[in-house]
């Protein structure tokens, strides 16, 4: 006290507001405060809970016609989330992810269909059909470590050729432009997995969990990470952040998530050419994650429903569908750049 005016200045002692603490009133303050037994409903959760069950009782609702069209849909959501980790997240222009989905294709096909009478179930080769997508996407990283830009995107557009012309070429190992036939479908316990709505629910689940593990990624430091980079990566670098070994891991996790789409892709079909990974592939998913929303993954979801659904139900101007995509990519860039549905985080960095 100074001649009866309090001394109000903030004593050494004084709590203090944490950017912790800051960040956690902004979560109490948005969310649903619903909480018990430890967990917190929060609004986000509540509206993915609810879109998860109105998608998983579409089946009986659609048909076998339309329930085969919704899987369509959600092998592209799968393959969107793995290049939407390579593009949205770091920033790197893919063209040749559909090499890493012939790569989980094939890879399945070889071992689960009577052209080398190999029979290994279906979960068996899953993990491996990963595995193998992975080591691509690494082995396309490492070249391509200190490419930028333009002279990126040609070297992954060649590598998805060089792949799809091998398929074509191998006859003693791919079968050559006759393709591998008969490929085994799988089975959970004794249910073989064979009509349209059960291969709906299967890839449902897929989609699922890869969009936990990408959204995990995305708020880790390895996302972080990622996003500096995608913004700068000179300032990236300076600011201490390895650009070659963050790159190389969003090329091998990006492609990994590809190989769980060829795998799903090939015992679903039940025979693959190499036809079926043209460059086509990488474009449609490329433009579905532009349309949804770059590093969106509800986006990713959207701009799939947007691209492979609506071409079905305008089946009779089909012949015009990459004319549309163009239009569409077009008016997307001037009236909705940040994508339908754009990431949070990258809105706020395109408005700041």
């Amino acid at each position: 006290m100074l001649g009866g005016v309090k001394d109000e200045r903030p004593t050494p002692n004084a709590e203090r507001p944490t950017s912790n603490g800051r960040q956690e009133r902004r979560q109490e303050e948005g969310a649903a405060a619903v909480k018990g037994n430890g967990f917190r409903i929060t609004t986000r959760r509540l509206v993915v809970s609810i879109t998860v069950l109105f998608i998983a009782l579409l089946p009986p609702l659609a048909g076998n016609y339309w329930t085969q069209i919704l899987g369509d849909i959600g092998i592209y959501v799968i393959l969107g989330i793995g290049l939407n980790v390579v593009v949205g997240f770091a920033g790197l222009l893919d063209l040749g992810y559909v090499a890493f989905y012939a790569i989980g294709a094939y890879g399945y096909a070889l071992c689960a269909s009577p052209h080398f009478g190999v029979h290994i179930p279906f979960w068996a080769m899953l993990p491996a059909c990963v595995a193998l997508a992975a080591i691509g996407g690494a082995l396309l990283g490492i070249p391509v470590l200190r490419m930028r830009g333009d002279y990126l995107a040609i070297v992954t557009l060649g590598f998805g050729e060089i792949i799809r012309i091998l398929l074509n070429n191998l006859d003693p190992v791919t079968n050559g432009p006759r393709g591998l036939l008969r490929i085994d479908p799988p089975a959970i316990g004794g249910l073989v997995i064979n009509s349209p709505s059960r291969w709906f629910y299967l890839i449902l689940l897929g989609i699922l969990v890869s969009a936990f593990l990408a959204d995990r990624l995305n708020n880790s430091r390895i996302g972080r990470a990622w996003i500096a980079m995608r913004e700068d990566q000179d300032a990236a670098a300076m600011m201490g952040i390895d650009i070659l070994r963050y790159k190389l891991l969003a090329f091998t996790i990006g492609a990994s998530f590809a190989g769980i789409g060829g795998a799903v892709f090939a015992a679903r079909q039940g025979s693959i050419f190499p036809e079926n990974f043209s460059l086509m592939v990488s474009i449609h998913v490329l433009c579905l994650i532009i349309i949804g929303g770059m590093g969106s993954i509800p986006g990713v979801i959207l701009g799939a429903v947007f691209l492979i659904g609506i071409p079905e139900i305008l089946r009779e101007v089909q012949q015009y569908r990459m004319l549309a995509f163009g239009g569409l990519l077009v008016v997307m860039m001037i009236f909705r750049p940040m994508g339908i549905i754009p990431s949070t985080r990258r809105k706020l960095e395109l408005r700041e």
